[in-house]
């Protein structure tokens, strides 16, 4: 096994834990997710049913970790896992997924009505770009934003960077796990 191998095998084994230890607690601290408008107008995104109801889409902080926290759509009194799921499109996309598999789309909702898809658009690394997909094609930034005003990047994961599948939830195969994180500078 070579280093790099090690390293993801060990990145695995900790998001892992870390999302066992982030299933809900007493000192869970919800974050909004944001996309921004160009203008700097935030936009709500939500998770979208096949009925057309409209649930919130929130990054949860557990514990005062705010190294990788994990997005969830609000489902009643559920907290769905967001992940990027396996497909051949050309922007990955971005779903919510309930206990017995049913995909809930995310999208961005400008106030001036209609729905944006959020996907994966551009990857370096194990790193994967989130982006609300203006309807002129123009990428927003997505991005958690605490009750205090903090603002964190929301990015995918890949743990295994050579395998398109990373896991299955709830019998969905996810290509790549989103969490919210520190923002970072990159060109």
């Amino acid at each position: 096994m070579s280093l790099l191998d090690a390293i993801q095998r060990g990145l695995s084994v900790a998001l892992l834990l870390l999302g066992a230890a982030t299933a809900g607690s007493a000192d869970d601290k919800i974050w909004h997710v944001k996309a921004v408008h160009p203008d700097g107008q935030l936009i709500n995104v939500k998770a979208i049913d096949k009925d057309g109801g409209i649930h919130a889409v929130k990054a949860i902080e557990t514990d005062g970790n705010l190294h990788l926290m994990d997005i969830k759509a609000l489902v009643g009194d559920e907290k769905l896992p967001v992940k990027i799921l396996v497909s051949n499109d050309k922007y990955m996309p971005v779903k919510a997924i309930g206990a017995d598999g049913t995909i809930f789309d995310i999208k961005a909702l400008p106030p001036e009505g209609g729905k944006l898809d959020v996907k994966g658009v551009g990857r370096a690394g194990n790193i994967i770009d989130i982006k609300a997909i203006s309807k002129d094609g123009r990428f927003w930034g997505v991005k958690a934003i605490s009750p205090e005003g903090h603002v964190h990047d929301i990015k995918g994961i890949k743990m295994f960077p050579d395998q398109d599948e990373e896991a299955k939830v709830n019998g969905v195969a996810v290509h790549a796990h989103i969490k919210a994180m520190p923002q970072v500078y990159s060109r």
